[in-house]
């Protein structure tokens, strides 16, 4: 396609700009958490059929799933249970060319009186867009679909003869479960993958293994009174905590990873949530406290699981103030750590692209998080590779994405879709 084209495409992607911020502040609206994903889902499928895309519901059952990738399945509403995903393609048959992948779950937002605006109630302002959601990652759809309005407008003809996918999941958040099942159960494949996660506009390419851990700690308990004299089950979880943190510091020192900072350890440790005590004049002999635990890439699932049983085991057991051992029990992630070849043909042609487009080379790097790229890498050998939107506060109060860099990640995704399916055959994979 020529210069005068891209210019055409550049500015139909402008033209569309304010109908992609509609579109997210739709999905905004719509409180997705795990398990409430279907009318935010319904509301991708419309757009996507806007946009000449066929659709299909994926049915996701909340079942356990014996697939080793899989994470532990999470308890919804029986009410809630008829579940689904959503694949878009472009008209016809035959395999996908290029699959888009975006997860529509997001994670709970509490304390609603400390966000400047309602989470789920989209917000505008300072050229940002404000609610749960906004950036991590629904801002992902907006710019899938604006490069796709976009070309349909310039190219009408593109996918004439080979196919788009855009696939819209669930679980990302907590078990990976949706992207696995979308491939393992409905072959919703294609021979590479971006998965439109807000990456500042860089081309996020690994991460490290994440595993979600249950404990529940019992203390000795009594009157309020007697208080001081015995460790309650709070304070003994918090020491398995700490000890945890200075285990970790050591598997970051024997496992380093190259491509995160080196004065941040990439195996972060996070107590997620605490339920302990019944009364307030009793002392707390029952805690349960969740934790988010790294892993070095190096380490299976099951030998996380083996290490940190241990190191836990290890910690009680130096403390004559435990009772006995906490009981452990797996509760969501059980994520491998990934990383993407960087020889790959995706890799290197989407930082041309964003060069050419953008005048600058997209910075590439490696997270302390996990992303459902894994699943495609580790367990399907497909590249993929997160690229998106410049995102604020990602789960905390305010979440927030630049409009603008919807535009500019749209940009880059329209020109790269134009280099896969109008010209450039001979560097595809």
């Amino acid at each position: 396609m020529d210069n005068r084209a891209l210019e055409d495409l550049d500015r139909a992607i402008l033209t569309h700009a304010e109908a992609a911020f509609d579109f997210l502040e739709r999905l905004v609206a719509e409180a997705s958490i795990v398990g409430h994903e279907q009318y935010a889902m319904t509301i991708f499928a419309a757009e996507a059929e806007s946009v000449g895309l066929v659709t299909q519901r994926l049915p996701f059952s909340d079942l356990p799933d014996a697939h080793p990738m899989a994470g532990v399945a999470q308890a919804v509403p029986q009410t809630l249970s008829d579940r689904f995903q959503v694949l878009a393609t472009t008209p016809g048959i035959g395999p996908l060319t290029l699959l888009l992948n975006g997860h529509m779950d997001v994670v709970p937002a509490s304390a609603f009186r400390h966000w400047a605006t309602p989470p789920f109630v989209p917000s505008r302002r300072d050229g940002r867009l404000f609610g749960r959601g906004a950036a991590d990652m629904k801002s992902g759809f907006a710019v899938g679909m604006l490069a796709l309005r976009a070309l349909r407008d310039v190219a009408p003809r593109l996918f004439d003869t080979r196919r788009l996918g855009f696939v819209a999941v669930v679980e990302e958040e907590c078990t990976g479960n949706g992207t696995l099942r979308s491939m393992r159960d409905h072959a919703a494949v294609a021979p590479e993958v971006i998965i439109l996660e807000p990456t500042d506009l860089g081309l996020l390419i690994g991460g490290v293994g994440v595993m979600w851990v249950d404990l529940e700690i019992l203390s000795g308990s009594g009157h309020a009174q007697s208080a001081e004299g015995q460790v309650n089950a709070v304070e003994l979880g918090m020491r398995v905590v700490a000890g945890l943190k200075r285990w970790l510091s050591g598997v970051a020192a024997d496992w380093p990873e190259p491509m995160i900072a080196s004065n941040h350890n990439p195996y972060a440790l996070n107590l997620g949530k605490v339920q302990a005590g019944d009364w307030t004049s009793s002392v707390a002999s029952l805690a349960d406290f969740s934790l988010r635990i790294g892993f070095p890439r190096g380490w299976t699932a099951e030998t996380a699981e083996a290490e940190v049983r241990q190191a836990i085991a290890d910690i009680a057991a130096a403390d004559p103030d435990f009772r006995g051992q906490p009981d452990i029990t797996l509760s969501g992630f059980r994520a491998e750590g990934y990383l993407l070849d960087q020889t790959s043909p995706l890799l290197r042609d989407l930082a041309a692209v964003h060069r050419q487009v953008h005048d600058v080379d997209p910075v590439i790097f490696a997270v302390g998080a996990t992303t459902d790229a894994r699943t495609y890498v580790n367990g399907f050998g497909i590249p993929a590779v997160c690229f998106g939107a410049t995102g604020y506060d990602l789960h905390g109060l305010d979440e927030s994405v630049d409009l603008q860099s919807i535009v500019d990640a749209a940009r880059t995704l329209a020109r790269f879709i134009l280099l896969r399916f109008d010209g450039g055959a001979h560097d595809r994979p």
